[in-house]
This record gives C-alpha cells, sequence and structure tokens, in this order.
C-alpha cells in the first residue's frame, strides 16, 4: 500500500510584473477542460445541445462554401456526391466518434487512445506527428473559415468598395477579433454560439425552402439536371461509381466530430457523476454528436439539390488569370438567397454566415487550448506557460496570421491543408476504434470499424495526391512541433520533474525510525540486489566519502519505467537485504522518469518533511560526458551526481536549505 507523501515540487508560475500576471492568470497545474484558463471548469458546464452550437459553428459553417465546393467538383453529380457523404457520415463517423466519446471521456480525442498503443519515445514522436495534423485542422479552421467571411464580405452589394479588395487586411482583423474574444475570456462564448446557429439554420432553411418552391414552380429545371446528368454519366452504377472517386473533394463536409469530442469537458452529465465516470457526459455527448450529423445531413442534401439545378454552372467557376471567380464560388446558398429573396434578405443572410464563419473559429480555438495543454507540458516539450489560456491564444493567433498571408486569404487554396487535416484525424480515430473493438473481443464491430478506415485511408491518400499542399503544411507544423518540443525538452531537463512522493508502508516505517537524526542516502544502481552488492557499495562510500561509522543509512535506488515520460509521481518502496553477521541493509527502491530528478526531488521530500538537511552521497562516471548527457536526455541516466546538483541548485536557490551531496572515486 502506497501513501502520498506531502511535498509537491513542481513550483507554480509566479510572475511580478503586471502584464505577466493578466497573462498567466488561470495558470493551471493541471488541465482539466476546454478552457484551462477558467477558474473552475466544472462551473461552465452546459446542455449538450448548446455545446452542440458551439461545435456547430465549425460543423454547419460549412454551408457557407459546401455546396458550392461540390458543385465545382462534382458538376451534376453533386447531390449523388453529398448523399454519399452523408451515408458516410451517418454510418462511418458518427459510430467511430461515438466510440471515441466513451473512451476518452475528458476530451483527449482518438490521439489518446492511440497513444496507448506505443511505448516510449515513439509513442512521443506518434502524438507528436498527430498533434501536426491537429495543428493543421484547427489552425486552417480559423484562416478558412475567416477568408470565408470575407469572400461574403467583398460579395455584398452594400459593402463599400474599399473593403472589396482588402481580402487579406479584413481576414487578419477577423482573426484578431477571435483571439481577443478568447484574450478577454470565453464564458459568453456557448450562449453566442446558441444564438448564431438558431439564426443560421433558421435563415437556411428559408433559403433551401425557397428553393424548393422555385423548383416547383420550374420543373423543366429537375428536367435538365436529369438530362445533364445521365449525358454525362451514362447509367447509376457509373454515377456512384464517379461519385466514390469525387467523394476526397468534398471531404470538408466531415469537419466538426473531433471538435465535438475535443470539447466534452464542457457538456453536463448526470448530478453528481464523478470525473472518472462520467457516463452522463458520454451519453450526452453522444446525443450532440448524432443531432449534429443528423442535421448537417438534410442540410447538405437539400441545398447541394437547390444549388446545383438553380445556379448556372459557369457561376460555380474558380478564379484564373483571364477570368474573375464566378458569383456562387464558395457562397452559393448566399448567391440563392440574393438571387430569389432580394438584396435585403440577401444581407441578412450574408450578417449571419459572415458571423458564424467567423466565430467557426471559436471551436478551433477551444479544441487547441484543450489538446495542447494536455500533451506538449506534459511530455516537457512546451514551457509550462503553455498551460495558461492567454499565451497560448497569442501563439495560435500568430501562426493564424502568417497562414492567411502565405495562403493570401484565398478559401479554394486552403481547401486542400484543411481536408488533409480533416482526414487525418478521422482515419487515425478509426484505426483506434478499430484497435480497441479487437482488443475487447468484439471481432464484429473491429471488421466493420476496419472497412471504415480502410475508406477514410483511400479519401486521405486521394486527397494528398490531389492537394499536397496540406501535406506540406503538416508536414511544416510537425517539423516545427518536434524540433521546438526537443529544444524545450533540452532546456527543461534539470527541472525536477516529480509530481509528488508516494512511499509504503515499510518506506515509511525506514524514514520514522531516522528521523531524530540526519538522512544519510547513498545512491545506488541496482545490479544484482544481493547482500554482497550492498556490503561493498558501502565500503566504498565510507572510504570515499568518509561517511561515519555507526551512522544509520539508507540506500536509494531509481527505476526509470519511461524515460519519455517527463513528469511522474516518484513511487518508493522498502525492502530489506539481510548480510552477514546479523547486519541488515534498508534500500528503498523508487520508480520515475529520470534517476537524477527522482533522487533531487527524493531528498527535497525529506527535507521539507521532517526538517532536517539530507546528505546524499554518490560515485563519479568515468565517461565520456556527452554520451551521458545523451544518455540522460533520451533514457533519464547519466552521470548522476553533477545532473542531481545542478537540478537541486535551480530547485533552492538557498545553499544553507539545499540538501548536501557528497562525491567521491
Amino acid at each position: 500500500m502506497l501513501r502520498r507523501g506531502t511535498f509537491t515540487p513542481l513550483r507554480p508560475l509566479r510572475p511580478s510584473h503586471p502584464f505577466a500576471k493578466w497573462l498567466l492568470k488561470g495558470h493551471p497545474q493541471e488541465p482539466k477542460g476546454a478552457f484551462t484558463g477558467e477558474e473552475d471548469v466544472g462551473q461552465h458546464q452546459h446542455a449538450w445541445w448548446q455545446v452542440m452550437c458551439l461545435t456547430g459553428v465549425d460543423y454547419f459553417s460549412t454551408l457557407g462554401y459546401q455546396p458550392g465546393i461540390a458543385a465545382l467538383a462534382a458538376g451534376a453529380l453533386s447531390p449523388i456526391a453529398t448523399l454519399i457523404l452523408v451515408i458516410l457520415t451517418l454510418v462511418g463517423a458518427f459510430p467511430i466518434y461515438r466510440r471515441v466519446a466513451q473512451e476518452s471521456p475528458h476530451g483527449e480525442g482518438s490521439i489518446s487512445m492511440l497513444e496507448h498503443l506505443l511505448s516510449w519515445w515513439s509513442s512521443k514522436l506518434f502524438v507528436l506527428c498527430l498533434l501536426g495534423f491537429v495543428a493543421t485542422d484547427f489552425v486552417i479552421t480559423i484562416t478558412l473559415s475567416a477568408a470565408d467571411a470575407t469572400a461574403h464580405i467583398a460579395e455584398n452589394p452594400f459593402t463599400p468598395l474599399f473593403l472589396r479588395h482588402h481580402n487579406i487586411g479584413v481576414t487578419l482583423v477577423l482573426v484578431a477579433l477571435l483571439a481577443g474574444v478568447f484574450l478577454k475570456g470565453f464564458k459568453e462564448a456557448i450562449g453566442l454560439a446558441v444564438f448564431l446557429v438558431g439564426v443560421y439554420l433558421v435563415l437556411n432553411a428559408i433559403v433551401v425552402a425557397d428553393g424548393f418552391i422555385q423548383l416547383a414552380r420550374r420543373p423543366e429545371l429537375i428536367s435538365q439536371w436529369r438530362a445533364t446528368l445521365f449525358a454525362q454519366h451514362g447509367n447509376p452504377m457509373m454515377m456512384v461509381a464517379v461519385a466514390l472517386l469525387l467523394f476526397p473533394k468534398l471531404a470538408l463536409g466531415l469537419s466538426g466530430f473531433e471538435t465535438g469530442v475535443a470539447v466534452m469537458p464542457l457538456v453536463k452529465g448526470d448530478p453528481g457523476e464523478s470525473d472518472e465516470a462520467p457516463h452522463g457526459r458520454i451519453r450526452n455527448t453522444r446525443k450532440l454528436l448524432l443531432t449534429a450529423a443528423l442535421i448537417m445531413s438534410v442540410f447538405l442534401l437539400a441545398s447541394s439539390v437547390v444549388t446545383t439545378t438553380l445556379i448556372p454552372p459557369a457561376e460555380f467557376r474558380e478564379a484564373t488569370d483571364t477570368l474573375p471567380a464566378g458569383k456562387a464560388s464558395g457562397r452559393a446558398l448566399a448567391y440563392l438567397a440574393h438571387a430569389y429573396m432580394g438584396n435585403g434578405f440577401g444581407t441578412v443572410y450574408d450578417l449571419s454566415t459572415i458571423c458564424i464563419l467567423w466565430f467557426a473559429g471559436a471551436s478551433a480555438m477551444a479544441g487547441l487550448l484543450n489538446i495542447v495543454p494536455r500533451y506538449l507540458p506534459r511530455y516537457g516539450m512546451a514551457p509550462d506557460w503553455t498551460r495558461a489560456t492567454r499565451p497560448l491564444v497569442l501563439v495560435f493567433a500568430s501562426i493564424a496570421f502568417l497562414v492567411t498571408l502565405i495562403f493570401k486569404a484565398d478559401v479554394n487554396a486552403q481547401g486542400g491543408a484543411y481536408a488533409t487535416g480533416v482526414l487525418v484525424l478521422m482515419t487515425s480515430a478509426a484505426v483506434a476504434v478499430t484497435l480497441s473493438a479487437f482488443r475487447r473481443g468484439q471481432r464484429g464491430a473491429g471488421i466493420g470499424f476496419a472497412v471504415i478506415s480502410l475508406m477514410f485511408l483511400y479519401t486521405t491518400v486521394v486527397n494528398v495526391i490531389e492537394r499536397p499542399e496540406g501535406l506540406h503544411i503538416a508536414a511544416f507544423f510537425i517539423g516545427t512541433i518536434i524540433v521546438t518540443s526537443f529544444i524545450s525538452r533540452a532546456l527543461r531537463s534539470t527541472e525536477l520533474r516529480v509530481d509528488r512522493v508516494e512511499l509504503d508502508e515499510r518506506a515509511l516505517a525506514f524514514l520514522e525510525e531516522m528521523s531524530e537524526g540526519v538522512f544519510h542516502i547513498i545512491a545506488n544502481r541496482r545490479q544484482s540486489g544481493n547482500e554482497r552488492e550492498y556490503r561493498l557499495k558501502l565500503q566504498e562510500q565510507q572510504t570515499d566519502n568518509y561517511i561515519p561509522k555507526g551512522v544509520p543509512l539508507l540506500f536509494l535506488e531509481v527505476n526509470v519505467c519511461d524515460a519519455s515520460e517527463f513528469s511522474e509521481t516518484l513511487k518508493v518502496r522498502g525492502k530489506f537485504v539481510e548480510g552477514a553477521g546479523g547486519v541488515t541493509y534498508r534500500v528503498l527502491r523508487a520508480e520515475g522518469a529520470a534517476v537524477p530528478n527522482s533522487i533531487a526531488a527524493f531528498l527535497l521530500y525529506l527535507r521539507d518533511t521532517y526538517g532536517t538537511i539530507p546528505h546524499g552521497y554518490f560515485s563519479w562516471s568515468e565517461g565520456n560526458p556527452f554520451v551521458f548527457l545523451m544518455r540522460y536526455l533520451l533514457f533519464g541516466e547519466g552521470d548522476t551526481a553533477p545532473v542531481t546538483h545542478e537540478i537541486l541548485r535551480q530547485a533552492e536557490p538557498d545553499p544553507d536549505r539545499r540538501p548536501v551531496l557528497h562525491v567521491g572515486g
């Protein structure tokens, strides 16, 4: 049985400058939810349908550009291709994320499920790569949505002329306004999201309903569409085959599921349920995912029919060197609103679309603020301030500015990168739930998920081949994350890296026996663990470090379980080793992430718990210092004595309160 020690060595940030205090306000020691800067996440949980609106500002906002993208990619085949998208959403994406919600109810998403499939550094590198695609998905969501909002502003007939030719500037302003919302706080975001989504869906319903009224008045448009469809593709089987091949071009319509599970901590569960078993939160998140998928499916199908039949194909074209973009390019439903319901209603629709597209970045920002603090600081691969919301907002906003400038606020240019991020995350989620199902012995479900995984994998590969810019920007994010992460890890290597100390009954008894005097701790790297090893080690230390004979001694051994983990609980167990002549050696065997950091943390624990300065005894290691340094960074071992001293020096600036180290040999 382990008992928790009273020592908590990780120190909270205590900035002195007023700006730094504001920037780091709400800095948590452990991320608990989607908005880690909130003082109490639990106070800001909401009904599932309200949180659905937060994710819906991303998911539903794709109606602003998805029908136009589908018509441009598939032409007359757009409704059939959209039907395939809807089927895959309901029988593929939803079942996958339904299971993800069950297995990672605290917002970790499918990344957490895959993280546990690997160990040590392979696990960390894999997660860092996935985080690169997460960054691609969520950052491009911010920039793409802002750029599309700018396009709606420019196309509105009442927009002043000076705004129509400054797309990059307007997009940067929208991104800055979004960042400003998060810098101020995000408590009112749910209410705003509910209002924006409600208005937007009502206006879309009106536009789509009017579109079907127009088709009822002009049935010849349906006949023309059918004639064009059969003339181009021949028979229904050929139509389905071509639609399947075109599916990767419509993949943007699958966005929103990863965000839905990322913000799970905001979903209110059953009264009194614990974080360890949040069954109500899981159930309500499933309602959220299903309801959002059904609403979006209806709108996608209906909008694809009315836009394909009512809008001339030439109006969907992209801009070229010789021709401007068509009036429905990236804004098909807005085109119908203006064309059939007048510029007054069209302007109201534009305003609603602009607002929801702008705020779509909020769900992406929320996802980033939830996922990044859960992984990088825990790996030691980011400064501790990245647990706070406001510094991260500034970092993500700066990246969004850069991406906007690179892509010149072009919606179509960013579509490939967005689809790549979405599809890689959905493919990883599909693989995660497939492996989970097989591990649980659910062979039928596993085979079904495996088929879905192959479909998503095919879609991802085709999308990357056709639009490689998505992979390029993802590779940039991955490379940046890996390089900066390992630099940060190296710079933070001499931190204590211990969350807390836990001791079993025997270890506590050893310490209590010595609590009236001075603790003498001999650091030992266990070999055979027999009596001879401890006898020779004691003789060596008594000779080299002049340990007084007859004083109570403890041997401390640290076993590195996973050196890729940055911080862990130091678990200490006591053991007797019987020697000749009735001599008994008391040994403390600990498990930690790194040997020097664990020893330093344990010595500080002794000082703070028992009020005496402990003494630690070491032997010099012989070998190449560079090799020892690399062994320490990668495997948590090396030349223990000097590293332990440096860790203690940084942790305790006062030499008089610092544990005393003796090194001989």
